[in-house]
């Protein structure tokens, strides 16, 4: 394996996450460029990284360059790009315009996503899926905690999963809270954390939340994670049992969050999809 197999360019959005992956492949004894975005990476990913480069959205060809400079052949993105509060956080550059024109009659966010990837490949930068590496992150079938799920937590869970998916199937999000047999809460553009807080806030402090893949997920984009700041999250916000998709969702933090779970009486549960082989 010659010294850029070793190398791998991560674009980092926001939440922890970027930072867990890159110390996590630097104990791999990977080379880390990260490329992240003003008022969305945190900033101590500097502090983990080989190289580091801080852009404004739409700085396409930026990107590229910091890639080839440091040789970079292939790429993970992981975490967030949260809509820009300003105007002036939006800097398209020529390699974006080229990019928008592809794309400016489409707006769910794998279409375009592909087409990112599409043209980063095309720069020679291979897009992976960030479990590729580490694929001891993919959650583990069963249950973690010390606490069960109960009779009715369960047929919340029946309707949390299908509804899930159901509106995964329509790229509007992957989570959802449910709490005896009614749904509080789906997941938009707010972001899961968000979601539960709608949600739990809605119920009467037993909702369940199920985070699942869409039906036909690109492992290289958004895989549903968790951690323990969900479990804190839910704790929270009244939510006492956590459903994720058991080979398909991203656990970095498993042992501090079952920790957590135990602590607060909440439930985590890892279930596989049967139309996924699970």
């Amino acid at each position: 394996m010659d010294q850029a197999e070793k190398r791998i360019g991560l674009i980092a959005g926001s939440g922890p996450f970027p930072v867990l992956f890159a110390k996590k492949a630097s104990a791999r004894g990977y080379e880390v460029c990260a490329a992240g975005y003003h008022n969305e990476t945190e900033p101590g990913l500097a502090d983990h990284v080989a190289a580091m480069e801080t852009l404004y959205i739409g700085q396409v060809g930026r990107l590229i360059k910091f890639f080839k400079k440091h040789d970079v052949r292939s790429a993970v993105m992981i975490g967030a790009i949260n809509k820009p509060a300003s105007i002036k956080e939006i800097r398209p550059d020529m390699k974006a315009l080229s990019l928008f024109a592809t794309v400016r009659k489409h707006t769910h966010d794998d279409f375009i996503l592909r087409a990112f990837a599409a043209f980063l490949e095309d720069e020679g930068i291979k897009i992976r899926s960030s479990t590729f590496l580490l694929p001891e992150l993919l959650a583990r079938q069963g249950c973690w905690t010390r606490r069960s799920p109960s009779e009715k937590e369960s047929r919340d869970i029946e309707i949390g999963w299908n509804m899930a998916k159901a509106v995964g199937s329509l790229d509007i999000g992957q989570c959802v809270v449910v709490a005896n047999g009614s749904v509080l809460a789906v997941e938009a553009i707010d972001g899961t954390d968000s979601t539960i807080r709608r949600g739990g806030g809605l119920g009467p402090g037993d909702a369940v939340v199920v985070k699942v893949c869409k039906p036909i997920q690109d492992f290289r984009f958004d895989v549903p994670a968790v951690g323990s700041q969900t479990v804190r999250t839910m704790h929270e916000s009244g939510a006492k049992v956590l459903v994720v998709e058991a080979g398909r969702s991203i656990v970095f933090d498993r042992e501090e969050m079952i920790k957590l779970a135990d602590k607060y009486g909440i439930a985590i549960l890892a279930r596989a999809d049967e139309e996924n082989g699970g």
